[in-house]
């Protein structure tokens, strides 16, 4: 998770939502990596966990995860959780809960569904305070450039602490 978390930093630095995948096989080899990639890409569907998963594809020749593990900084949304029932992903561990969007016990839990076709193991909150901060130190930023960007003069600096 610690590597993911600085592979988020430096997506966060290029303009997009800090978030960060690895796939792992049953070998405990690395064979997708993927990042946030919506805005450089133009992408409606550049999230980190199907950038990881078409990487992995590609490498293994197969789109099935079973033998698989997903490691992600952020509860996937229903589109990514949608993607790994779909892609019959193994085990899924993601950092942060995100209680407005997740799809993996968050708002929702695509993983027990009783309309699933495939059941996959999930274990959240790994890294989660760092994960979170990250994410909530990135918004916070995001939305004080938006707020200088409107008022045509930078914002007063954040309070230390």
């Amino acid at each position: 998770m610690q590597r993911l978390l600085r592979r988020a930093e430096v997506v966060g630095g290029q303009g997009e939502i800090p978030v960060a995948a690895v796939v792992v096989d049953g070998q405990g080899r690395a064979v997708g990596w993927g990042s946030n990639r919506r805005e450089h890409d133009q992408q409606p569907l550049g999230h980190a966990e199907l950038v990881a998963l078409q990487q992995a594809a590609r490498l293994r020749g197969d789109w099935r995860f079973n033998d698989c593990t997903l490691l992600v900084t952020l509860e996937p949304c229903p589109m990514c959780a949608g993607a790994l029932v779909q892609a019959r992903v193994g085990q899924v561990v993601f950092g942060a809960s995100d209680p407005k969007r997740g799809a993996l016990g968050g708002v929702l839990d695509l993983s027990t569904s009783p309309t699933a076709h495939h059941h996959m193991q999930v274990v959240g909150g790994v890294e989660a305070k760092q994960c979170a901060d990250q994410l909530e130190r990135w918004f916070k930023q995001r939305r004080r450039q938006q707020r200088e960007l409107r008022s045509g003069r930078p914002a007063a600096p954040a309070p230390a602490g």
